[in-house]
């Protein structure tokens, strides 16, 4: 079965252009899977002719047994479905096993975006520094709450990808699928990474090629862990005492634009959703947001 999972591996990232985040993802599900079935089935029987619909209920009922979150449990069961599939179109099964198995139904979780003031403050933090390092980050932190850019698309930017010159500024960057798209960069935003070009980067680079844009001090592309370690340095001495990740600013990113006054569409497009159901989500908050505006602002819904 494990040489199957690869086959199907294989399919994705050749086929279908998914990510490396995308095919690790799967790889760890379909390999808790075939260990599963080799325990359920013994390892000589456990091929991937032997799926069966019990099977799959036995891998659901031990994902649940073990409490899994339920949106680990659907991703993991997608995944098998998935799979079940390709095996089928490839002549390894005579039927789906899994197409009268639904998916559960996990809880869409509602992203906590910073506030305005927090973002600020996170913002600022490198510009307290005078490094070659703090430049970079202060280019980075903005470009990145001014595009709400996936943190795999920021570090994957080569120097190609940005125009700084004629304004406005703009930025190309490559997202799930391999969809391109262009995205507009605000002033304050640009002359951050007008800053880094100048001087920051060739001091961190000193003299050695590189295409990528954001490198780190051994003029080596910067990795997302990296980029995670920088954002999580600087949101504690900013003092911002909720959770950030990199994603927290392209949530609070895609909720104070749809605050603003921006449209579901718009934002679904800047974000790179293939689905405006995605993006939805996010209205949810700026509602929120305009009913706590109300409630405070309007002369007849405040408390006596």
């Amino acid at each position: 079965m494990r040489d199957r999972v690869e086959a199907f591996l294989h399919y994705l990232s050749a086929e279908r252009g998914a990510s490396k985040n995308t095919i690790d993802a799967y790889r760890n599900d379909l390999n808790g899977f075939s260990k599963f079935s080799e325990a359920t089935c013994g390892e000589d029987a456990a091929t991937a002719v032997a799926i069966d619909r019990e099977v799959v209920l036995g891998f659901i009922a031990d994902l649940n047994a073990r409490r899994y979150a339920k949106a680990t449990v659907a991703r993991k069961v997608a995944a098998v479905k998935s799979f079940s599939a390709f095996l089928l179109d490839h002549g390894d099964l005579t039927s789906n096993p899994t197409a009268q198995i639904d998916s559960p139904r996990a809880p869409k979780p509602v992203p906590k975006p910073m506030s305005t003031d927090e973002v600020d403050a996170l913002l600022a933090e490198p510009r307290k520094y005078d490094s070659a390092e703090a430049a970079r980050d202060a280019a980075m932190l903005e470009l990145m709450y001014a595009t709400g850019m996936r943190v795999t698309e920021l570090v994957s930017l080569n120097m190609d990808s940005l125009h700084l010159d004629p304004a406005p500024a703009w930025v190309r960057c490559l997202g799930k699928g391999a969809k391109e798209r262009t995205l507009p960069v605000h002033e304050r935003a640009a002359k951050a990474l007008a800053r880094y070009l100048d001087s920051a980067r060739p001091a961190l680079l000193k003299n050695r090629p590189q295409g990528a844009l954001f490198v780190n001090r051994r003029g080596e592309r910067l990795t997302r862990q990296g980029f995670w370690l920088i954002l999580k340095g600087y949101a504690k001495t900013a003092g911002i005492l909720s959770h950030v990740t990199p994603h927290t600013l392209r949530h609070s990113f895609a909720t104070h634009l749809l605050r603003g006054g921006a449209s579901v569409r718009d934002v679904q497009e800047l974000l790179g959703h293939a689905n405006v159901s995605t993006t939805q989500v996010y209205t949810q908050l700026a509602d929120e947001h305009l009913r706590e505006v109300y409630q405070n602002v309007h002369p007849r819904a405040r408390a006596d």
